[in-house]
C-alpha cells in the first residue's frame, strides 16, 4: 500500500468534512451518488502529495 502524504490541519479538516458529508448522504440510501465528494477528497490528497514531493518528504 502506498504511503499517504502528510496532511496539514486544514487538509485534515477538509477530508473530515467531506467524509462526514458522505456518511450523511449514505444514510439516505444505497443508490445515492457520492462521486463528487470522493473527487474532492482525492483532490485534497493529490494536492498534499504534490506538496510533499515538492518539499522532498
Amino acid at each position: 500500500m502506498a504511503q499517504e502524504p502528510p496532511l496539514t490541519a486544514a487538509e485534515k479538516a477538509k477530508v473530515a468534512y467531506f467524509t462526514a458529508r458522505m456518511c450523511k448522504r449514505s444514510l439516505a440510501g444505497e443508490d445515492v451518488d457520492l462521486s463528487d465528494l470522493q473527487r474532492k477528497v482525492d483532490r485534497v490528497l493529490d494536492g498534499a502529495a504534490k506538496r510533499g514531493a515538492k518539499t522532498g518528504k
